[in-house]
């Protein structure tokens, strides 16, 4: 098998052709079928959201480190995610940690109308430089969400937290469905839940897949005496 290219080598045609290989080995081997979401990853360049030195090492089955503690998802667990969200046109997400804005162009690029929230200034900034006006940004919280344009259809945590807030269910409709990945010591869980009106949200993990960590999301701490 040939190395990947040199970052400052790769070309459109090189990228694409890392993109097809990680299609066809990461997702199609690993229950990622739908239609829409793999048309979306094809057309997505995730050399737009890393540093020209991670080029290469976007399309490997790995966190790529985009600064300040934070890092893009793998693209297997962002296509898990997606798939198990059930997005469709029309709907309103909100995604919660969108970094440097992959996942939230994939949502736009399947005809969702994408509101992220993401607590890094200077990751927001840069998101918004590539997306453009197709994406809602607040920089704030993100265990805040969007509260003033609720309710979403979808709830997109994109990284890895040790818990939901009641906050962020709330912000979902009833009938709406959070996805999400759950920590739990070293085992990172992908996790599913559909929004039940005035029941919280019970995650159910579908899938052990390596995820970005996300700020703000650890339980306060137990007083004890």
């Amino acid at each position: 098998m040939n190395p990947a290219p040199a970052p400052s080598t790769v070309t459109a045609t090189d990228e694409a052709a890392l993109c097809r290989a990680m299609i066809d080995t990461q997702l199609r081997t690993n229950g990622v079928v739908d239609a829409a979401l793999i048309r979306a990853i094809a057309a997505t360049p995730r050399g737009d959201f890393v540093d020209a030195a991670q080029l290469s090492a976007a399309y490997a089955d790995r966190n790529v480190p985009l600064g300040g503690g934070r890092a893009l998802s793998p693209v297997l667990t962002t296509a898990r995610l997606l798939q198990a969200a059930d997005i469709a046109a029309g709907q309103h997400v909100l995604l919660i940690g969108g970094a440097s804005g992959y996942t939230a162009a994939l949502l736009t690029a399947m005809g969702a109308k994408v509101t992220m929230v993401e607590c890094d200034s200077a990751l927001a900034a840069r998101a918004a430089r590539t997306l453009g006006d197709g994406v809602r940004m607040i920089e704030g919280p993100l265990s805040d969400g969007a509260p003033e344009s609720e309710p979403f259809d979808r709830l997109v945590i994109d990284g890895a937290i040790e818990r939901l807030p009641d906050a962020l269910g709330d912000q979902l409709r009833p009938g709406g469905i959070a996805v999400l990945a759950l920590r739990d010591g070293a085992v990172t869980r992908l996790a599913h839940a559909v929004k039940s009106a005035d029941v919280p949200i019970v995650p159910i993990a579908f899938a052990e897949l390596e995820a970005s960590a996300l700020p703000g999301f650890a339980p306060a701490p137990s007083f004890a005496f």
